[in-house]
């Protein structure tokens, strides 16, 4: 069961919760009667946000990190926008990766081009480089740099590490390169909701039922979203710390900024057993602590979960959706149809066999499926059975070497391949659809992180889709032992058996790259062809016209829409090549409408005559002279870009490329009802698009102009009332935007035309 609070809750002694409205409950449990100011600081969170925060005011945090992250898709850009800023070495310990871009057989030798560029730049600015397929992201993150207190920032959304008392935030790539600037992370105090552990997970019942069952109550009520989700309670006593990081890193699709855990012996256990004991404290919430809301979750009444397609939040207990396959599928075949927009069919009530449903493949994969605990619990379930010889298939993916190691030592990857699974090294392509792509209409069921539509690699545009289902590694391995028949690890009695793991990093000292704090400057970056600098882009001007090149009415468009995942990944060291797939599977024309305005844009900047080049913009001029007060504007003095309009964007990815790749093609803002997570808007401010917001009725279609005035004194101002005009059909329509709060450097950043011209500047002033 899990159980949502209405309001906040005190938690007295670390075990009982007081609803908000009965505080005087907590002076009958402590003597004290209870400050709420007071109690906010009692929490985890807030003390090591405290020693973290460079100013004095707690309300407007400016942090600083302890280390950081990036993969293979993010860390060329990092390092090329900082080197571009005037970076000369990486002030703290930078974690490059290749666990995303791995296989170089997507785009030739493009993604180990990207390799060597980061081998060269852990040289030259003295970073740690991790070559492929040694370790994922986040593995190598628990195994070597989390530690109790710490804070760790990445570019990667799903960067966290509370279970090793760690605060990790995951980030767009322009809130990296501050942090290497020695600038800081700018946030204002997020809300703290706790998440309260009670009883203990029954035999087959793993980390991703834990986190599905949490994910699907609090996700669509956006109960945690921007917040912290702080763990307290007996329950997580009753979890290893390997099994607490599948929970935990799964906390990233509830919309949380954070997660944070009370800390344990079990904790101090897995730090030494890393070699790392020193790093252990133990983190506890005060006597009394206040937190902005409660989850409080009964373990033991927790079952085998799926989340159905196309969001972590789609969520069923599996014997649920087995007692009503028809109906449940149903549903989600219309949806699979709305999204498709009748590009590509895909079915599922056809993969009902004698009442129960057929999947087509398994994966068990990465930060989140390739933990020791998992595969172990997936070995002694399927050792001396088979995953059949029809349809269905079965991957497991190790998260790191150190793990494949000892599961080879003890036998687990011989009696996984004897049931006929497929052994691979560590590599995130099943999360985000460079692995594994599942058939035209499959169903494939993955213990990864994400199932957002076509992340698995399908594309629609082709004719072809197929759709991802979230389990746990017990149930994905209780179904192949059935030839692909949906499952519950219940069924089954063989879980709990898993013995003691055993760290090995023997590989790691053979080759991992440790040049945190010995740059050597003198050496040169390896570029390779595909490798291209960021291109100018223009500072705002006072007055702005936007021309409407996308319209998406979607409930929320994730940004895996925004830019697509998979065989893209070959560009993302490329800007320009990268833009080329901006919205290709939402809206493939976008493209093509934003490069048009981009080149009136860029002869404007050159000072020629935009009006040659669209004759209608002398009449849209025109129209714009006859509203009050701007009847003397300069079609060259206004800086004219694309915009795009979603009604909640940016659910997912940290991924900087889903709002650089429509800056660089003329983007320049963006109108939303709201913005899905702080890390996409975080993006778009960082590439110097506006964030606007409108509660207004959208009087606005594709091919429209929106005339913003006076923008640059707006974002001066308290950007609550910023007067737009839709220009159309020869008339001028108000439309009413505003911006959230913004910080003096981020109205700087907008100001600029970007982060990399915020930057040149400042060092120009000096």
């Amino acid at each position: 069961m899990v159980k949502l609070y209405d309001g906040g809750v005190y938690l007295v002694n670390g075990s009982e919760i007081v609803p908000e409205a009965e505080a005087a409950k907590v002076e009958a449990l402590t003597g004290k009667a209870a400050v709420k100011e007071e109690a906010k600081k009692g929490t985890i969170a807030y003390s090591i946000m405290e020693a973290h925060n460079t100013s004095e005011d707690m309300e407007h945090l400016k942090l600083r990190f302890d280390a950081m992250a990036s993969h293979d898709i993010t860390f060329v850009g990092i390092i090329q926008t900082a080197k571009a800023s005037g970076m000369e070495k990486f002030p703290i310990p930078y974690v490059l990766t290749n666990c995303h871009n791995s296989l170089c057989a997507v785009g030739g030798t493009i993604n180990e081009d990207d390799h060597m560029f980061g081998l060269s730049a852990a040289k030259k600015y003295g970073g740690i480089y991790v070559p492929p397929h040694i370790a994922v992201i986040h593995q190598y993150m628990r195994e070597m740099h989390a530690g109790c207190g710490r804070m760790i920032l990445g570019s990667d959304s799903h960067t966290r590490y509370g279970a090793l008392g760690t605060m990790a935030i995951g980030e767009g790539g322009g809130e990296l390169v501050k942090q290497l600037l020695r600038d800081t992370y700018d946030v204002a105090y997020p809300g703290v909701v706790a998440i309260y552990l009670t009883g203990k997970p029954n035999p087959g019942v793993g980390p991703q039922d834990i986190a599905l069952a949490i994910i699907g109550t609090v996700f669509k009520k956006g109960y945690v979203k921007n917040k912290v989700m702080e763990f307290v309670g007996p329950g997580i006593a009753s979890m290893t710390t390997d099994f607490r990081n599948g929970v935990d890193v799964m906390t990233t699709e509830t919309t949380c900024l954070s997660s944070i855990w009370k800390t344990d012996e079990d904790t101090r256990s897995f730090l030494a057993l890393h070699g790392r004991g020193e790093d252990y404290k133990e983190l506890n919430p005060a006597d009394v602590a206040y937190y902005d809301g409660c989850v409080s979750v009964d373990l033991s009444t927790v079952k085998p979960m799926i989340a159905l397609p196309f969001h972590p939040s789609n969520t069923y207990e599996i014997d649920e959706l087995n007692a009503n396959l028809g109906d449940i599928l149903r549903g989600v075949e219309k949806e699979a149809a709305r999204i498709s927009d009748g590009r590509a069919s895909f079915t599922l009530t056809d993969k009902i066999v004698d009442g129960k449903l057929q999947v087509q493949q398994g994966v068990i994969a990465g930060c989140a499926g390739g933990n020791y605990t998992n595969v172990i619990e997936a070995a002694h379930m399927l050792k001396g059975r088979s995953c059949g010889a029809g349809e269905f298939s079965l991957a497991v993916y190790p998260s790191s070497q150190p793990v494949f190691i000892d599961l080879v030592r003890k036998g687990m990857i011989a009696d996984l391949m004897e049931a006929g699974a497929i052994i691979r090294t560590a590599f995130c392509g099943p999360c985000f659809g460079a692995g594994d792509t599942p058939c035209n209409n499959g169903l494939s069921i993955r213990h990864t992180t994400r199932n957002f539509p076509n992340r698995e690699g399908s594309k629609p545009g082709n004719g072809q889709m197929s759709a991802v289902a979230l389990m746990d590694a017990r149930s994905i391995a209780a179904t192949a032992a059935n030839g692909g028949i949906l499952t519950s690890a219940t069924e089954y009695d063989c879980w709990g058996d898993v013995p003691e793991y055993s760290f090995d990093k023997t590989v790691y000292d053979a080759r991992v790259y440790q040049g945190f704090g010995s740059g050597e400057t003198e050496k040169s970056l390896v570029y390779g062809p595909n490798i291209k600098d960021w291109p100018e882009m223009s500072p705002l001007t006072d007055n702005i016209v936007l021309k409407v090149c996308s319209k998406i009415l979607d409930e929320v468009t994730t940004t895996d829409e925004l830019i697509p995942s998979g065989e893209t990944s070959s560009y993302r060291s490329n800007p320009l090549g990268l833009a080329e797939f901006t919205l290709s599977r939402r809206d493939p024309e976008y493209v093509g409408r934003s490069k048009e305005v981009d080149k009136l844009e860029k002869a404007r900047v050159k000072g020629q005559d935009v009006t040659a080049l669209e004759p209608e913009l002398t009449a849209v001029f025109d129209t714009i002279r006859t509203i009050p007060g701007q009847e003397q504007v300069e079609i060259a003095a206004t800086e004219i870009g694309s915009m795009v309009y979603a009604n909640k964007p940016g659910d997912g990815s940290a991924r900087e490329q889903a709002a650089s790749c429509q800056r660089v093609i003329g983007g320049l803002a963006n109108i939303t009802r709201e913005y899905a997570t702080k890390r996409y808007r975080s993006n778009v401010m960082n590439w110097g698009m506006i964030p606007f917001q409108t509660t207004d009725e959208l009087n606005f279609e594709v091919g429209d102009y929106i005339y913003v005035p006076g923008i640059r004194e707006a974002l001066d101002g308290d950007l609550k009332n910023i007067k737009a005009y839709v220009i159309k059909d020869g008339a001028a329509k108000e439309l009413n935007l505003y911006v959230a709060d913004m910080t003096k450097e981020e109205r700087a950043i907008v100001k600029a035309g970007c982060l990399i011209n915020y930057n040149k500047n400042r060092r120009n002033a000096q």
